[in-house]
């Protein structure tokens, strides 16, 4: 299998030449490094990445090939993969299709033959960069000038990219690898809204899974709908998503997230929902230097004092000053930075890392049931 040439630029000045396996073209986006063992596939569909090209430490990239029902959304939003070995020649019972050709399909680039162990390195060090990556452009300087003109991921709101445009009810639940099938849940006769920030499938797989019945609405959600609803006990909780991007640039969402916090609500929130809310608390969050990705992070619950075994995906974290107002529930180990919180006087409560992605592989799946719970 012949590869053509691929050039990279980072804003920093470095400047690679590597191979191609997916969709050939032009991307810009940020570069970050991802320390997963397995999951590519469900890491590149994942819409938090929107934006982004992922460094994959694992070496070899592409073994078990790529199949639908490991998709967290409908299509790739992430500017491309970066791997030391592609594997084209897949091999695994579920496989449908090779990893360069699921990236194709879904216009995302693909580099290999590169030296991942620099790259992590470099973002470990300096921080995640703005990058360029093309297939027609082997020019530094036309690169460099490129990159320049593109817009930076703090610029962009790709919410309104990854959210639906209509409601929808989710009916499946969680996936049962020995049955190959999705689960189907009891009812507890409690409905949960989830605006979607650029939600994983497998997040409502799991909220549908406690029982609940899930509504998916977009960023474009109306506030006082939702607060009407509640009273008129249509609805009985609110559930905030994950999603890409700065936080910071989401000023309307969390306008209207406050106008949820002080109707009382119950809420739960994930990734990016957990960082709106702090912000719409009134706590800016910041920028991590290098951003924690992977599905090995340690995180103590302050409660029960155990580890959990977590799956990561932010460059995002809310501030330490946050526990003015709240109760610190989850630490991450690795930084100290703060995993989780519950509002006080409110029934509110969220997470930074992602207890559906199966890291430990069920360490922190307890935090869907305390949802359930609480409604």
């Amino acid at each position: 299998m012949k590869l053509q040439k691929i050039w990279l630029y980072l804003e920093d000045g470095t400047y690679l030449e590597a191979k191609s396996f997916g969709f050939e073209g032009t991307r810009t986006g940020e570069i970050v490094f991802n320390t997963s063992m397995s999951g590519y596939q469900e890491i590149m569909s994942d819409p938090s990445y929107a934006g982004q090209f992922v460094v994959f430490t694992m070496p070899e990239i592409g073994n078990v090939g790529c199949n639908p029902d490991d998709m967290e959304s409908k299509t790739v939003y992430s500017s491309g993969a970066i791997v030391r070995n592609y594997q084209p020649r897949y091999s695994n019972f579920r496989g449908e299709e090779s990893f360069g050709d699921f990236l194709k399909k879904h216009r995302s680039l693909g580099i290999c033959d590169i030296d991942t162990r620099f790259l992590t390195k470099h973002i470990r060090d300096n921080g995640p960069k703005m990058m360029i990556a093309s297939t027609e452009i082997s020019d530094k300087e036309v690169l460099r000038e490129a990159l320049a003109k593109a817009p930076r991921i703090e610029e962009v709101n790709y919410i309104k990219e990854v959210s639906t445009k209509e409601v929808y009810e989710h009916e499946s639940g969680s996936w049962d690898p020995i049955n190959q099938q999705y689960r189907k849940a009891l009812s507890l006769g409690k409905k949960v809204v989830v605006i979607d920030f650029g939600v994983k499938r497998n997040i409502l797989n799991e909220l549908r899974q406690t029982g609940l019945s899930v509504e998916v609405v977009p960023h474009t959600f109306d506030a006082e709908n939702l607060i009407a609803r509640y009273r008129n006990k249509e609805i009985h909780g609110i559930f905030l998503s994950n999603g890409p991007g700065d936080p910071l640039v989401l000023e309307e969402e969390a306008k209207k997230i406050k106008v949820l916090i002080d109707a009382k609500i119950p809420m739960f929130a994930i990734c990016l929902g957990h960082q709106l809310l702090s912000i719409a608390h009134g706590y800016k969050t910041y920028k991590l230097k290098f951003g924690q990705h992977g599905g090995n992070h340690p995180v103590a619950n302050q409660a029960t004092k155990r580890v959990e075994i977590t799956a990561q995906n932010h460059n995002y974290n809310v501030p330490d000053t946050i526990c003015e107002i709240a109760q610190i529930t989850h630490i991450n180990l690795f930084d100290n930075t703060i995993e989780g919180v519950k509002y006080d006087n409110e029934p509110i409560f969220s997470v930074q890392h992602h207890p559906e992605a199966s890291p430990g592989p069920h360490d922190s799946k307890y935090i869907f049931e305390t949802f359930a719970s609480m409604l």
